[in-house]
């Protein structure tokens, strides 16, 4: 290959002869075959400033260990097998020549080492990055390129030979990976199914099919039938389950039509019984009401909560009436429980059975009489009224039952009886005596003393009755 400047209009071929030679016009570099490399480019962007030409730019590799220039100006390179020609330079200086060269197999460099980073990076496309290395390999025995050419054949090669591992590699994970992402796609649509077919749980349920749908999505690597048999699960569970519960909720519409009607009726006789002052027969009415409220459902959500306005109102009109009613009443009971006090401290004094049980009798009586006249006082302090005027009718009522024992004509004559026998037995004592009858009389002098005994006893249990 040739690279060769071309003269300008006027000048003189240096080779050529002639009878006055004509001044050489400064050297300009000769047209590289191609557009320039990236790496060219990369180099060029700025230019190098004219007050430091001593600035060297960093090769590869040095191009004078591996070329030369002849004095006829072709341009040779060293390999392994020897030297070969790779162009001419006839623009200027043999060491511009060789750095114009050297840029190109600076080139070929960074294409070479192009190819070893998307082996590492890109494994999946190892083929096609193989198929580069060996159009490059294969361009290396012409190639127009000062530099060592033996070292990038080397690497090309190290690319093909490794292209087939990281190709088996990348195949070995495509697989996996496509294994994986069958299974994952299999168990969403595993699970979706089971929704699709028993799940009741409307919201949770559609909620979740609404995320596997997002993550199916995301599962790539599926080839295109797999794919498809696997979305047709899928589906058609999400079908049967939206197919599901469209039936569920409109039979619940329906059924809530039903239950608008009987909460209908029910708001009918709550507000009957709103003006009823029959406050504990009607409390359990509304009570009884409120269950069957409960029973019956929901019905659509407009109409349900219009209906339990009504509802609570009529409630709320009898039990506010009835609290009012009771606040009156307890009102009306505390002052019952003052005027309880008060007859209470009236008449304790008055009542005395220790000191004149009839005048006590009396007393109680009016009292008694009085107290009922009051009336109800509140429930907290209905035992302790209570239980003070029993106290006091108990007092008069063992007074009485005492005095009824110590008066009881029965247990009088029982113990005049015991009396009795002891005058017949002293009588008995006082005739034998005189018949002479010493022991007969002493027999029945202890017999009127025994019977003595007996007497005192009854009339003492008599008196302490």
């Amino acid at each position: 290959m040739s690279d060769q400047s071309p003269t300008t209009p006027g000048e003189a071929n240096p080779e050529a002869s002639a009878p006055t030679p004509a001044p050489t016009p400064a050297p300009t570099p000769g047209p590289r075959p191609g557009a320039p490399s990236p790496a060219a480019l990369a180099r060029k962007v700025a230019p190098r400033p004219a007050a430091a030409p001593e600035t060297r730019i960093v090769r590869a590799s040095d191009p004078s260990e591996w070329g030369r220039i002849d004095e006829n100006g072709s341009v040779f390179v060293r390999t392994s097998d020897g030297e070969r020609q790779v162009g001419s330079w006839q623009a200027g200086a043999p060491e511009e020549g060789l750095a114009h060269f050297g840029l190109r197999y600076d080139d070929m460099v960074a294409e070479v080492a192009l190819l070893e980073a998307r082996l590492q990076s890109h494994p999946q496309d190892a083929k096609k990055t193989r198929a580069s290395a060996e159009s490059l390999a294969a361009q290396l025995p012409t190639a127009a390129a000062v530099g060592d050419i033996d070292a990038l054949g080397t690497r090309l090669a190290a690319v093909v030979e490794r292209s087939g591992a990281v190709e088996v590699e990348a195949r070995q994970r495509k697989d996996e990976e496509r294994a994986a992402a069958i299974a994952r796609k299999e168990a969403l649509a595993a699970e979706a199914e089971e929704i699709g077919e028993s799940s009741t749980q409307w919201k949770a349920a559609g909620d979740r099919l609404r995320e596997i749908l997002d993550e199916w999505k995301t599962i790539r690597g599926i080839d295109r039938k797999t794919d498809d048999a696997l979305w047709k699960r899928f589906s058609k569970a999400r079908e049967a389950f939206n197919r599901r519960r469209g039936s569920h909720f409109a039979d619940l519409d329906r059924n809530r039509a039903s239950v608008k009607r009987v909460k209908e009726e029910l708001v009918e006789r709550a507000e009957a019984l709103s003006l009823s002052t029959d406050w504990n027969d009607t409390a359990t009415a509304f009570r009884r009401l409120m269950d069957e409220w409960k029973a019956a459902g929901r019905a659509p959500r407009e109409a349900d909560d219009a209906l339990w306005k009504r509802f609570k109102a009529a409630q709320d009109t009898f039990f506010d009436a009835r609290h009012a009613a009771a606040a009156e009443r307890d009102a009306e009971f505390e002052g019952n429980a003052d005027a309880k006090e008060a007859l209470l401290a009236d008449y304790a004094g008055r009542i005395d059975p220790e000191k004149n049980l009839a005048a006590a009798r009396s007393a109680l009586r009016e009292l008694q009489t009085r107290w009922e006249e009051i009336g109800k006082v509140p429930r907290e302090k209905m035992g302790q009224l209570e239980g003070r005027i029993r106290a006091l009718e108990k007092s008069v009522s063992d007074a009485a039952d005492a005095e009824w024992r110590r008066t009881d004509p029965e247990a009088k004559a029982r113990a005049a009886q015991f009396w009795v026998r002891v005058d017949d037995f002293e009588e008995q004592a006082a005739k034998a005596e005189a018949a002479g009858k010493s022991k007969d009389a002493e027999k029945a002098r202890a017999q009127a003393v025994q019977w003595k005994e007996w007497a005192q006893a009854a009339e003492k249990a008599v008196d302490t009755r």
